[in-house]
């Protein structure tokens, strides 16, 4: 398998659904302490998918 670097786009998008999901698990923040675990999972899911497939 060929991996190649994940779009700015992708990168930023998965970069801000961590940082909410990580700030979320801390500081209590309306819609996203309810679901901090899947903002990550999410963050992590849309990185693979950046990197495992071209132009994503």
């Amino acid at each position: 398998m060929k991996l190649t670097p994940p779009t700015k786009n992708v990168y930023w998008i998965a970069t801000v659904l961590a940082v909410l999901g990580l700030l979320g698990s801390f500081v209590s923040i309306p819609f996203v302490s309810a679901y901090y675990f899947w903002f990550v999972v999410v963050a992590f899911v849309l990185l693979w998918l950046g990197v495992s497939m071209k132009g994503f």
